[in-house]
């Protein structure tokens, strides 16, 4: 028996411009392997087709009209607990983009970028993976960087010190952007070897997800921010 074909990734696109909705459902609908489940303009829109819908992909805007896309993300994330957020926006606030972070997006795209990169990052954090792109990490993430060295010392050392030295290298490669291929390859150890290696590192350093581990791995130095 052959295998079924992957399920298509099913987006749902909240963005208050009805031109900017009309174009990215055009791009996305022309790809083989997404499909758009609903387009939303407000909060309340997002809510309620989130629930209906249950994407695997919410593409969401940080300026909604008058109303702040932040305000809504908890609550996407409540009503579609298996959806990663990415968001597309004209915002280049960096506070804005670090909050995003912080509150559970799994990557943020500008919309002066190619329509290639918004491809590449839906594909990327529907795989369970950050998209960040190096200046943007460096930008959103560096202050929380800084901060770390004025703080004393604090029970993290202790999760930190329970390492162990292959579980260090593979953390550097994922705060590199690495996917667990490459990471694989670089280490000359199997893919399954290496989501052993991040589930144990996720239950030591107590972080839920890649996401937290990158922004965990820059606050507490086991990652060199990109230059």
């Amino acid at each position: 028996m052959g295998t079924s074909p992957p399920l298509p990734t099913r987006v749902l696109i909240i963005d208050d411009h009805a031109v900017v909705r009309a174009g990215l459902r055009m791009l996305l609908e022309s790809q083989p392997g997404i499909t758009v489940v609903g387009e939303a303009a407000t909060r309340t829109e997002a809510l309620t087709l989130t629930g209906v819908t249950q994407p695997d992909i919410i593409l969401l805007d940080l300026d909604l009209g008058g109303e702040n896309g932040l305000d809504c993300l908890t609550e996407l994330l409540a009503a579609a607990p298996q959806a990663h957020v990415l968001i597309l926006t004209g915002v280049r606030d960096t506070e804005l983009h670090r909050r995003a972070v912080r509150l559970g997006a799994m990557g943020l795209v500008l919309k002066d970028k190619a329509a290639e990169v918004l491809l590449q990052a839906i594909a990327r954090v529907r795989a369970g993976e950050v998209w960040l792109e190096r200046a943007m990490i460096a930008s959103v993430l560096g202050e929380l960087t800084r901060s770390r060295h004025d703080q004393p010392v604090t029970p993290e050392a202790a999760k930190i010190a329970a390492l162990t030295r292959r579980e260090r290298q593979v953390i550097t490669l994922v705060g590199q952007g690495l996917r667990n291929k490459q990471i694989a390859e670089r280490l000359f150890i199997s893919e399954a070897t290496v989501r052993h290696h991040l589930t144990a590192i996720f239950t030591k350093l107590d972080v839920a997800d890649r996401l937290e581990l990158v922004i965990y791995a820059y606050q507490h130095g086991l990652a060199e921010l990109p230059s």
